[in-house]
């Protein structure tokens, strides 16, 4: 009969989160994690079998709340569903550090994990489809947001301006994605 484990999986997602904040991706080790949570590295490894695994889940948390934060409109509306990425983007970007860039970059570095992004990707490109003009400016739109995510991560928001660059994006979104 096991112990009973006295940290959740997701109390170790959280730690994990908090230790790449402030140390970045390099700070993120199963040692570090027992550490932050007062355990010993079996039991990290008891939820997360290797740093790969727990990395994949820290990506795929961020990925479904995303997700979650676009909701289901209605693939048929493209400019719909650009402004609920440019929203999403917005809310998710307050808790997203520029830190998180080392994870991503480590992430995708795995064959396995670089084609679970392409069919997201994939995924999302399905649902900004047609040869309308309104729907050429929502996949303008959220290749303009997808930069601007890749530039802040590598550190130009440090005066806060990643903000109002996706202000713009939306702005030229409703004057453009709307006859």
């Amino acid at each position: 009969m096991g112990r009973t484990p006295t940290i959740s999986r997701e109390a170790l997602l959280d730690l994990a989160d908090e230790i790449v904040r402030q140390g970045g991706g390099g700070a993120l080790t199963i040692g570090a994690l027992a550490q932050a949570a007062g355990i010993s590295k079996g039991g990290v490894q008891y939820s997360f079998a290797s740093k790969d695994a727990l990395v994949r889940a820290l990506i795929d948390r961020w990925t479904d709340r995303f997700d979650a934060l676009l909701g289901d409109p209605a693939p048929a509306d493209p400019v719909d569903f650009a402004l609920r990425y440019i929203e999403a983007t917005r809310v998710s970007q307050q808790a997203m550090n520029a830190k998180m860039a080392a994870l991503l970059v480590s992430y995708l570095e795995d064959p396995a994990n670089l084609q679970a992004t392409r069919d997201w990707y994939h995924a999302t490109f399905a649902r900004l489809t047609g040869d309308s003009p309104e729907a050429q400016a929502a996949r303008v739109a959220f290749l303009a947001v997808e930069g601007l995510f890749l530039m802040r991560i590598n550190g130009i928001d440090a005066e806060g301006g990643w903000t109002r660059l996706l202000d713009d994006v939306e702005a030229v979104l409703r004057r453009l994605g709307r006859p």
